[in-house]
């Protein structure tokens, strides 16, 4: 049985937090590795192309990035989906580009947004693995969109 999560709306205080680092000792559990699958399952069953753990209420630095044609975002390029842990961008590019986003938690909203239009991101992994990846375009707007999540911040309040 897949789990699907409730998703937080507009208004509800998760969604102001910034959001707590997961701990070295959280690393590699079955708690973690189930959260990870329930914010994928989700984030599918819902047509979304990103999830941010404080989203499902679970106030921690972890989201899900997967991009992919759906009935939200018909244009998204295919992207595997990418579970990031304490994500952080370290670098966002200089040129930027407007585009339009939605999110599951201010359903019946969608505006434009100003973004870097790529960025580096760098993350742990579900065993606490560290990366590094480079995003540019659409999936570059999805991490920035979740990584904003983390911080308490919904795209509403960037919207020009």
């Amino acid at each position: 049985m897949s789990t699907i999560l409730p998703v937080a709306q507009h208004g509800e205080q998760i969604l102001t937090l910034k959001a707590v680092e997961v701990s070295n000792a959280e690393f590699n559990t079955e708690w973690l590795m189930q959260l990870a699958t329930a914010l994928h399952n989700t984030m599918l069953e819902r047509n979304g192309v990103g999830i941010a753990a404080p989203q499902v209420y679970i106030s921690k630095r972890m989201i899900v990035v997967g991009s992919r044609p759906n009935p939200r975002y018909p244009d998204a390029p295919e992207m595997e989906a990418v579970v990031m842990v304490n994500p952080e961008i370290i670098e966002y590019s200089f040129e930027t580009c407007l585009g339009e986003e939605g999110c599951l938690s201010v359903p019946d909203q969608r505006g434009e947004v100003e973004r870097a239009n790529a960025v580096k991101v760098r993350y742990q992994s579900l065993q606490g693995e560290w990366f590094e990846t480079y995003y540019q375009g659409f999936p570059a707007r999805i991490v920035q969109h979740e990584v904003d999540h983390l911080d308490g911040v919904l795209f509403t309040e960037r919207m020009v």
